[in-house]
């Protein structure tokens, strides 16, 4: 097998990754140095490997990374700006949603593609676009807080970790 050449934008920057034919993105941004996608079942069912592929969710261990040839990908690096967490990140801290940690990259990348697709999603709405992500830790219930307090920051109606009282 010959290597080959990858470019994509990964986390606002062009990268160029070299990869096999049967790579996947998981190994392959791994290898680049992306420490925050997780290999863990490496069948698509447990979401630890999420990234935000084109504004989409996907799991890297089921794309192959040459699917990936010119796409703009976004991982948790790709959140933090000025070395401040991102809303999303700072409440799974805040809500105490990240308890060993292992499932909390693909948790936040699926929350952020969902409240960019929802700024407002309903319990059911977080919890089925949550149900391809699995933790064994939190029980969900931390998460799913983190999840609704995210919503509330980024549509202006938490300031300060609060809830303001028009609420």
């Amino acid at each position: 097998m010959k290597d080959k050449h990858v470019t994509l934008t990964l986390n606002g920057r062009k990268a160029t990754l070299i990869v096999e034919d049967r790579t996947t993105l998981l190994s392959a941004l791994r290898e680049y140095g992306v420490t925050s996608l997780k290999r863990g079942c490496e069948e698509g069912e447990c979401g630890a490997c999420t990234v935000i592929i084109n504004g989409l969710p996907q799991k890297s261990c089921l794309v192959l990374a040459r699917e990936a040839e010119g796409a703009e990908v976004l991982t948790v690096e790709g959140l933090v700006k000025k070395g401040r967490l991102h809303p999303i990140q700072q409440a799974f801290v805040d809500e105490g949603a990240i308890q060993c940690g292992y499932c909390t990259p693909g948790m936040v990348m699926t929350t952020y593609a969902l409240l960019k697709k929802n700024p407002s999603p309903s319990e059911e709405e977080i919890k089925e676009a949550l149900s391809g992500n699995i933790c064994r830790c939190t029980g969900y219930l931390s998460i799913i807080r983190a999840v609704k307090k995210s919503a509330a920051i980024l549509s202006g109606k938490v300031k300060g970790g609060e809830l303001r009282e028009d609420d």
